[in-house]
């Protein structure tokens, strides 16, 4: 099996011992951008839950970020004691994550990441997040993204 495939397995697996029974759609073509898949899913924009993985003083933070807007990075330096915190590199996220840049998931780690999640995202009955790979998205609630990621709900943009 592919990486990226188990990848997905290892998000899917994840929201289950989460209690999340997720709805998991696969896309034939790349949903690497909040817009691509917002246009895929018919929803808005502001409902992609993107999972993006900055550096925070060395260590791996994980923001889930409404596609609307983009990340304060002071904001969330100050939110969590750090430093600095700044967009981590591509090698970083998937030493961190086990995933690619533009496929992250909220959760299927190798270990725990520190999770902030945007409260922007509350305003969406159902969110969608990245499911692992470049053509996989699942969706969940804000208050099930929240549980299943041990996240920190904050006001991040």
């Amino acid at each position: 099996m592919s990486s990226a495939g188990h990848a997905v397995d290892l998000v899917v697996d994840a929201l289950k011992a989460g209690g999340v029974d997720a709805e998991v759609r696969r896309f034939d073509e790349a949903v690497p951008t909040a817009a691509a898949a917002a246009a895929a899913l018919g929803c808005e924009v502001g409902a992609i839950a993107n999972s993006l993985v900055f550096d925070a003083d060395g260590e791996p933070l994980l923001v889930l970020a409404s596609g609307a807007h983009r990340v304060d990075t002071a904001k969330v330096a100050a939110l969590v004691g750090a430093s600095r915190v700044r967009r981590a590199s591509p090698e970083f996220v998937l030493a961190a994550t086990g995933q690619e840049v533009g496929g992250v998931a909220p959760v299927g780690h190798p270990t725990q990441l520190r999770t902030v999640v945007d409260t922007d995202l509350v305003a969406f009955p159902v969110v969608w997040a990245g499911g692992g790979d470049h053509w996989t998205m699942f969706a969940a609630t804000y208050d099930e993204l929240v549980r299943v990621t041990s996240g920190t709900p904050a006001a991040i943009a």
